[in-house]
């Protein structure tokens, strides 16, 4: 049975969904992407938690879904380091020590945060689609995602999930992102913290990043790590190929515990 209710974290109300009824399985940690939300997991997470008899959780970030709207747009240019400080608060109140993390694109690079600075919590990493610093093409696909949100509904789709908060988070994403200050922006210096198991599975044509995030992110890392590339997919492979990515996926999991 999935529980949901609003959890506090560091003064923060969020949003969650909580699967809980295998006891002694891990728990996959679902970080949704810039423009995401629980709901837009659709049935991936309750699949992947059949097929590995894990449990789940997934929540929503401040400022999206269901959770508290951010106080404003305007992000810090560590603001993923301090999501990966939220996200332990979050494992804390919830008292998971044994957390697969499981992020999709800001998600993803939230997730390597999150595992090199709490090993003690994060078990294994599973990074779909992250970035751990800024390429051309990146920027390109922000100010494509921009011009979509000008001229399509785009705003109109993104309201059904987020509610009044669209104009905030689309802002806090782009403006962000498209900053002369965030340009440098680089987290590889942290990729040696990390101890634990990882996979990158990345779609061969992703329209956000090139093969080079996922590269210098596996050959860096201190723990195991493997690579999946899926040829003639995007940015979001577990909805572009869900099936691809389940298998792979389970056969990670399985692998390590």
């Amino acid at each position: 049975m999935t529980e949901s209710k609003i959890i506090n974290v560091k003064g923060q109300n969020l949003y969650i969904e909580y699967h809980n009824s295998n006891e002694k399985r891990p728990t996959i940690v679902f970080l949704h992407d810039s423009l995401g939300s629980v709901q837009l997991w659709r049935d991936f997470p309750a699949k992947l938690s059949e097929i590995t008899q894990c449990n789940t959780l997934a929540y929503d970030r401040l400022g999206y879904g269901k959770s508290d709207p951010m106080p404003t747009h305007e992000r810090p240019v560590n603001y993923m380091e301090l999501e990966a400080d939220i996200l332990n608060g979050l494992l804390a109140e919830m008292n998971i020590h044994n957390a697969i993390l499981f992020g999709h694109s800001d998600g993803g690079t939230i997730a390597l945060i999150a595992a090199a600075k709490y090993p003690e919590r994060v078990k294994s990493v599973i990074c779909e689609a992250g970035h751990i610093f800024v390429e051309d093409v990146t920027l390109k696909g922000v100010y494509d995602a921009w011009d979509a949100y000008k001229t399509t509904n785009l705003p109109e789709r993104l309201q059904k999930y987020h509610g009044d908060k669209v104009e905030t988070l689309f802002r806090a994403w782009t403006e962000t992102w498209t900053r002369d200050d965030y340009r440098t922006w680089n987290i590889e210096h942290l990729l040696k913290h990390i101890t634990c198991p990882l996979l990158f599975i990345q779609g061969e044509a992703d329209e956000y990043g090139t093969l080079d995030q996922v590269e210098k992110t596996v050959t860096q890392v201190s723990g195991s790590a493997e690579k999946y590339i899926i040829p003639n997919i995007g940015h979001t492979p577990h909805k572009e190929a869900p099936d691809l990515v389940l298998e792979k996926t389970t056969s990670f999991i399985n692998k390590h515990f």
